[in-house]
């Protein structure tokens, strides 16, 4: 079940929680990748609340919007690089992006399979990807006030299974978003108090969604036999199985 688009830029850029959300999965992402510097950094689902850093020194960026969601012009005041697309149909070459990143994209898809499978073909070798996805065991996933509420939630056994599955291998994976889906002053006073303690435990359960940074495993070539005839064998058993004639008989008197 995709959101609307009007209802996710309300929450992420109108509302003191979803503003809340967006720094704190922001400053995870830009934990790990500090920087994008003449690389091709692509979003998919609403993930364009992330890509904001990126926007001076990457190469390109491309927001992806699926059909069903619809699209919002992003980012407001410059150029748009928002796009809409189908879900297994991405306009862009295979192998182009350097960094992915998917939010509220793989757990409202109608087919998460086909989306994985254009991330795959999308990414290039020795490329990353991330995954932000409510996560199963947290509150989050259990209130339909924010965008996290809706779709289908993973467990991190879930998730990584799936993305194996499809060719990419975990290179870390946490959870965050510690603080309660709550609009209460209470609360938002006291985010950045959860979120820090958040962080020194050591539990999967507690945090709102999965964070989930894989690279792609290119497979090696299987071939049947050797790529080009040997220009120069070797010699050195050269002549061993050659018997050499004996010379035949011909008896006294011979000539």
């Amino acid at each position: 079940m995709h959101l609307d688009v009007l209802d996710l830029r309300n929450f992420y850029y109108r509302s003191p929680l979803g503003r809340a959300a967006q720094k704190v999965i922001r400053d995870q992402l830009l934990a790990i990748w500090p920087e994008a510097k003449a690389q091709c950094v692509v979003g998919y689902g609403f993930a364009v609340p992330l890509l904001r850093p990126y926007l001076t020194e990457a190469r390109r960026v491309i927001g992806l919007m699926p059909g069903p969601q619809g699209v919002m012009p992003w980012p407001a005041g410059m150029p748009n690089v928002s796009v809409l697309c189908e879900e297994a149909e991405w306009p862009i070459q295979t192998g182009a992006a350097d960094k992915l990143v998917l939010m509220h994209g793989l757990e409202t898809a109608e087919n998460p399979s086909a989306v994985l499978d254009e991330c795959y073909r999308v990414l290039g070798p020795g490329g990353r990807a991330v995954f932000v996805v409510p996560n199963r065991a947290g509150i989050w996933s259990r209130s339909d006030k924010t965008p996290f509420g809706y779709g289908r939630p993973y467990s991190l056994g879930q998730l990584e299974a799936q993305l194996r599955r499809h060719g990419f291998a975990t290179e870390r994976a946490m959870s965050t978003l510690y603080q309660p889906p709550s609009y209460r002053k209470v609360w938002r006073r006291m985010a950045g108090l959860l979120e820090a303690s958040g962080r020194h435990m050591p539990v999967f359960a507690a945090g709102g969604v999965l964070f989930v940074e894989v690279s792609k495993q290119v497979p090696a070539p299987s071939r049947g036999g050797l790529g080009e005839a040997v220009r120069r064998p070797m010699r050195v058993l050269e002549g061993i199985g050659a018997a050499e004639p004996k010379p035949s008989y011909r008896g006294p008197g011979a000539r």
